[in-house]
């Protein structure tokens, strides 16, 4: 895995996802997070497609933080089984990611 990643989550509020959002900042598990929303969502669940709104959090962080960040939006978030992926950034501004390291420390 790179270096670099971006860890997204949903959840059902801009509420809740601000506090995903400022939980993963403060604890130094993200350096960054981006609040996408509303958005509208399509899924099965419990054997029926559901179509909901839905908040998109978007963290970014080092790759060595990405166990204890998804360990913290699971201990954190309302849903059964929260939507974490990790995806990795394979490349960008050296500055930026730099940064990105730093503030994951």
């Amino acid at each position: 895995m790179p270096d670099h990643v971006i860890v997204t989550t949903t959840t059902d509020s801009e509420d809740a996802a601000r506090a995903l959002a400022a939980q993963a900042v403060a604890d130094r598990l993200g350096a960054c997070a981006q609040i996408v929303g509303p958005i509208t969502s399509v899924y099965r669940w419990e054997g029926e497609v559901r179509t909901d709104p839905e908040w998109r959090v978007e963290i970014k962080t080092a790759a060595d933080r990405v166990p204890e960040l998804v360990a913290s939006l699971k201990s954190a978030h309302s849903y059964d089984v929260p939507e974490i992926i990790a995806t990795p950034i394979d490349g960008g501004s050296a500055e930026y990611l730099a940064w990105l390291i730093s503030e994951t420390r």
